[in-house]
């Protein structure tokens, strides 16, 4: 695989094409939103910029790496010459599938189909095209080119040889590719959020303030961030879509959403994103966030 199209220039998007980018990839990023495509290729250059001023690239090396990648705006022509598509969408289930249609009708007949979705069913989203033995879940972690690990999502059609290619492409992204079945939230979130729920209810609850559980989680549990700000981080509203995944897939209520984080996507507190959730982010910048929001 030597040409890849990467479907979202979001923040999983963009890192998503960094990556494949800095490994010798060529490299389609995708999105209809013209401004989004160029606030994308921006953060692109700014984390590699952060790359350079830790030494591992050189300014030669990220003018390589940028013209690697080039933008679109039209789905038909991305994906044109695509050997593998990651979509990197919204984390909305008709988006997807809406999506997936036309990929398939639009992508090379050969091509592997990945989405990188942290939750929806790789089994639903094959279902809505005519090459499900050639649909995956590649679930990157963020910040992409930071975290090793790969959640390689099985479909219940997804064959051998698409496993097998897309774990040895997860080795040659230096990544470490773990296979898993397709169930709701897969692993890491299936674990991830429930914590992060308990967290909010702990707070809703008047156990504890924000800076206290997230100190008891970092200092008592060796977390290197505590799960609120790791919430904001996510996205308070990603997290909540993806708890609404757990819950309706499982039909068990240990899913179900803390009515704070409910309301506070629905006040459009969503995080760092929004520079406003559990804590304060005036430059939209993670570390040392602005005292909590939720005071003790």
């Amino acid at each position: 695989m030597k040409n890849i199209s990467v479907i979202g220039s979001g923040t999983m998007g963009n890192g998503i094409a960094h990556l494949f980018a800095q490994q010798g990839f060529s490299v389609a990023l995708v999105d209809l939103s013209l401004d989004q495509l160029n606030k994308g290729m921006e953060t692109i250059s700014k984390n590699i910029d952060r790359q350079i001023a830790k030494g591992t690239h050189t300014e030669v090396e990220k003018a390589a790496f940028l013209q690697r990648i080039v933008p679109f705006t039209t789905l038909s022509e991305g994906v044109e010459l695509a050997d593998l598509v990651v979509e990197a969408a919204t984390e909305k289930l008709e988006i997807k599938l809406k999506l997936f249609q036309e990929l398939d009708r639009l992508a090379p007949s050969s091509a592997i189909l990945a989405s990188n979705t942290s939750s929806i069913s790789i089994t639903q989203i094959a279902a809505v095209t005519k090459r499900p033995t050639q649909v995956i879940g590649m679930h990157f972690m963020n910040p992409v080119p930071v975290m090793k690990l790969v959640e390689v999502i099985r479909g219940y059609a997804t064959s051998e040889e698409t496993i097998r290619r897309i774990m040895d492409l997860s080795l040659q992204l230096e990544k470490v590719p773990v296979e898993v079945r397709d169930y709701p939230g897969f692993v890491a979130n299936r674990i991830l959020m429930p914590m992060i729920n308990e967290a909010i209810y702990t707070l809703f609850e008047g156990v504890a303030g924000v800076s206290e559980i997230d100190t008891v989680i970092k200092l008592g549990m060796a977390h290197p961030m505590g799960p609120l700000q790791l919430a904001d981080f996510i996205g308070l509203d990603v997290c909540l879509s993806i708890l609404r995944v757990l819950h309706e897939g499982f039909g068990n209520p240990k899913y179900a959403p803390c009515p704070l984080l409910v309301t506070m996507v629905a006040e459009g507190f969503k995080g760092m994103k929004s520079g406003e959730g559990f804590y304060c982010y005036p430059a939209g910048i993670k570390e040392n966030p602005v005292s909590p929001r939720f005071l003790s």
